[in-house]
């Protein structure tokens, strides 16, 4: 795909599903079992890394490569903020 960019009415059916099981029945839907597994250990990766766990300590409690950790930090380092504001919410911070 040329073009990344998520579409309007994606988002829009993302933001509007508050019931967990419904989001993650979707997301089934729309992704293979790989791509939610990827996307699971993104999370996983950048939600220690916000909790101040070091990059090699996540990489062997995740048992995945350093290099994949990095770049979760550099997308909490120098990314758009919005994941920072997601823990926030998640965490009450909000």
């Amino acid at each position: 795909m040329a073009d990344p960019t998520l579409p309007d009415d994606l988002l829009t059916v993302l933001a509007a599903t508050t019931d967990t099981d419904e989001l993650a029945t979707l997301l089934s839907d729309l992704l293979t079992p790989a791509e939610i597994e990827a996307l699971s250990e993104r999370w996983h990766i950048v939600r220690r890394l916000h909790q101040g766990m070091a990059q090699r300590a996540v990489a062997e409690e995740l048992q995945c490569s350093v290099t994949t950790v990095s770049r979760g930090a550099r997308q909490l380092r120098y990314g758009t903020g919005a994941l920072a504001r997601a823990f926030a919410r998640i965490d009450g911070e909000d």
